[in-house]
């Protein structure tokens, strides 16, 4: 692998298991694809780093159990700000 997808891959990875932040998220922070984060985190981290990788998988698995809220606070803001009632 090369050293700049290599520290692209750890940036990733230390972003995720510190933050607890989504994919999505980690992406626009590193100026990446999600589609880009989201291979560098599950098939190339535990090649390089498997604790890490370890560590990002619980977040990443924490963030799917959690979407469905996300999504229902997302829609409730929207319309709060709209000024309409739910």
């Amino acid at each position: 692998m090369w050293s700049d997808i290599e520290e692209r891959v750890r940036k990733c990875g230390e972003y995720i298991a510190e933050t607890g932040c989504t994919v999505r998220v980690c992406a626009a922070h590193l100026k990446t694809s999600k589609s880009t984060v989201h291979k560098d985190v599950t098939e190339r981290l535990p090649l390089l780093d498997a604790q890490l990788a370890e560590l990002v998988k619980e977040v990443l698995s924490r963030n799917l159990k959690e979407r469905h809220l996300r999504g229902g606070d997302a829609t409730r803001q929207k319309y709060k700000l709209r000024g309409k009632k739910i």
